[in-house]
């Protein structure tokens, strides 16, 4: 006689399945695109007509070669950081850097704030990586400037900052950029 060989059990497979599944969703990392974080004004209800000083425009193009230039300058993506911080600090009021004026803050008393504005134009053609690289000079050099107050006034860097410190920071050193629609430089334009 012979004996028939029992059947595999597998009610617990799914479940096995389910919980190997489960375990590699959690231990991979998704690395996902985050973008660039930057609070956006409102939309305004009505055009506004504001006299702009160009003395307190700081003017960053990127062209369609991916070449950087400041205030009609050619310049490095490593020299960028240095001239922001140059522009935006002003220590001695030169005439040719941004106005600056006094602005009572809270924790700082009267501080002078700089006027100053970055006015970032790219090509519809810039690479992204070039776009992100400018983005983050820019960041740190605000990063940077704000750090040197927070130093001279707390003694610690900024990020270590209370929120309500980090607001008058804040308000020293603003994050002032404007960027403009991206153009096509290769259009003749009539």
């Amino acid at each position: 006689m012979s004996r028939k060989t029992p059947g595999i059990n597998t009610g617990s497979m799914a479940d096995i399945s389910f919980l190997l599944l489960t375990f590699f969703l959690l231990t991979s990392s998704i690395n996902t695109e985050q973008g660039i974080p930057r609070r956006l004004p409102p939309p305004a209800t009505e055009e506004i007509k504001e006299e702009i000083n160009q003395r307190n425009v700081f003017n960053v193009v990127v062209n369609f070669n991916n070449q950087i230039s400041v205030n009609n300058e050619v310049i490095t993506i490593g020299q960028l950081k240095d001239k922001a911080k140059e522009f935006l600090e002003n220590p001695n009021d030169l005439p040719n850097l941004p106005v600056k004026e006094f602005k009572t803050i809270d924790f700082l008393g009267d501080y002078r704030v700089s006027k100053g504005v970055v006015s970032l134009k790219n090509d519809q053609s810039t690479s992204y990586e070039v776009y992100v690289q400018v983005q983050n000079e820019l960041e740190r050099a605000i990063n940077e400037l704000r750090d040197e107050v927070s130093i001279q006034y707390f003694g610690k860097k900024y990020a270590t900052l209370d929120t309500a410190f980090q607001s008058s920071i804040k308000k020293a050193i603003p994050m002032q950029v404007s960027e403009a629609k991206p153009m096509d430089w290769n259009k003749t334009t009539e």
